[in-house]
Formats: C-alpha cells, structure tokens, sequence
C-alpha cells in the first residue's frame, strides 16, 4: 500500500507542476497535517525508500521538488514532522529542494544544507 500512495503522489505533485502551479503545490505541503501515528506506522527510511523506488519506475524523470513533496506528505501521513525545505545556491545558479526530519536530511544527502543556502521551510 505505501508504494501506492508513493506513486500517487509523485503522480498527483507531477500534474501540479506540468501546471506550473508552483502555489498549490506549496500550499498542500503546507498545509498537510501530521497525523497521530497508529497500527500502521511507517519509519522515515522505509517511506523514504518507497519514494524513492517507486521514482526509479516512474515513466518520466521525478524532480526534486516532486519527490519531495510526495516524501513530506507521506511522512506527515504516517506520523512523522517533516519539513521540506526549499534551497538555491548562487554560482552557478542552481535551486534545489530535500526533506528533513528533527534537522537531518532524509531523502538526499546530508551536506545540502552545505551546498544550498535556505530560502523557505515548509
């Protein structure tokens, strides 16, 4: 059921950005609730590698703002305060979004907040 939900996901963020609704994508990871963790908890590794996964399979190439906006609702979903958090770096000119949980990167690697200073947190 979670690579499921991964797939929608990645589906339903993909149609926001063919769009080019950069603000309705926002607002859902904004406002999506992090819910009470029940009977079918899940670890930020295994929806982390259900996200990812369900990317490798996916018919087009995921962007990292996609992938992690499905990874934050997922995590949300299932019990755990993510945040996706939005970053650019100036020379040369590059924009680039994670997810972190308690101020650790989750879906990438450790060092972006190295490499890309913070614009936004959501």
């Amino acid at each position: 059921m979670l690579f499921l939900r991964a797939f929608l996901a990645l589906v339903y963020f993909d149609l926001l950005l063919m769009r080019g609704n950069f603000d309705a994508l926002y607002g859902k990871v904004r406002r999506h609730p992090v819910r009470s963790s029940g009977p079918h908890s899940k670890t930020a590794e295994e929806i982390c590698t259900a996200v990812d996964s369900v990317s490798i399979w996916y018919w087009k190439q995921v962007l990292c703002l996609q992938r992690s906006a499905a990874t934050v609702c997922l995590l949300r979903r299932y019990g755990v305060a993510a945040q996706m958090v939005i970053g650019a770096q100036q020379i040369p000119f590059r924009a680039h979004a994670w997810v972190e949980v308690d101020g650790q990167v989750v879906n990438d690697k450790p060092y972006m907040r190295e490499m890309y200073g913070v614009l936004d947190r959501c």
